[in-house]
């Protein structure tokens, strides 16, 4: 086993009892709702882990919605689920992979190259026809090594230097809408990074949730790139989760090294003093 982007419902099922399986259903506008879910029903022996809680760190007011985790408290978490050298780790959710991919990102970031995400969550896993379950996993302790970091990531500062000069694209992950500013249901200012292009989510799936063929998304990534290195892009969205799924989605098709800002939208537009653009012109 050597997942590192995204995986089958089938695929898993045969090697579920040699990986480390999480859910990370999450609604940003019922941050309860995950655990429920899981609660409801979960893939046989996964563990929980909440975008608030487990994979984001203290909000401060002006470092976004969802700022990364301190790394030693994020490597004693997935320690705490059984994670281990060597170990193949899978999260999956209810929306596409856009949450689960988060996990993907992070446990990139710490330097763990086996993580992948379930094409098209749990929702493939039951058309599929496998079971679910409502037992908690067996508590397990896991040993990760301290590692460099396998990912890229700009912060405020970068972003604010790198405005104007042409050297990145700045690739916004959320809806049309949120990206013109012409509504905000989640932060206190409408609008987009000036600069910014919007590839939305929605774009990397299929009707079923599952992403789409590596060529389609290869194609449409390469036009808009528009000739650009892939690894001169700088992904974000409106707190650091959904980016995690453009940057998944460049990685299927073979167009990797790109980097994440992970203040994203809710830090930037935290300074009133940044500037903001509203409408279509990036």
């Amino acid at each position: 086993m050597n997942w590192t982007t995204i995986v089958t419902a089938n695929e898993l099922a045969t090697r579920l009892d040699r990986c480390v399986v999480v859910d990370c259903r999450h609604d940003l506008a019922d941050p309860d709702k995950g655990r429920a879910s899981y609660a409801e029903g979960h893939l046989p022996g996964a563990f929980f882990l909440h975008q608030d809680f487990d994979l984001a760190g203290p909000r401060n007011g002006r470092n976004g919605r969802h700022p990364l985790p301190e790394p030693e408290a994020l490597y004693r978490k997935l320690e705490s689920i059984g994670l281990s050298d060597g170990d193949q780790l899978v999260a999956y959710d209810d929306i596409g992979g856009v949450a689960a991919s988060r996990l993907w990102w992070l446990v990139r970031w710490l330097g763990h190259p086996g993580a992948a995400v379930l094409d098209g969550g749990i929702q493939a896993w039951r058309m599929a026809g496998h079971p679910l379950s409502h037992a908690q996993p067996v508590p397990r302790t896991g040993s990760l090594s301290r590692r460099a970091s396998l990912v890229a990531q700009f912060d405020t500062q970068r972003i604010v230097a790198a405005l104007g000069t042409g050297r990145h694209l700045l690739v916004d992950a959320r809806s049309p809408e949120r990206y013109r500013g012409e509504i905000e249901p989640l932060d206190p200012v409408a609008g987009h990074i000036p600069g910014a292009v919007n590839r939305p989510i929605q774009q990397n799936l299929r009707p079923d949730g599952r992403f789409k063929p590596i060529g389609t998304l290869r194609a449409e990534f390469l036009e808009l790139l528009a000739g650009r290195d892939p690894r001169t892009v700088v992904h974000h969205c409106g707190s650091g989760i959904a980016a995690c799924h453009n940057l998944l989605a460049m990685e299927l098709a073979d167009l990797s090294g790109g980097a994440m800002y992970p203040g994203s939208w809710s830090e930037w537009c935290a300074d009133p003093a940044r500037p903001v653009i509203v409408g279509s012109k990036p």
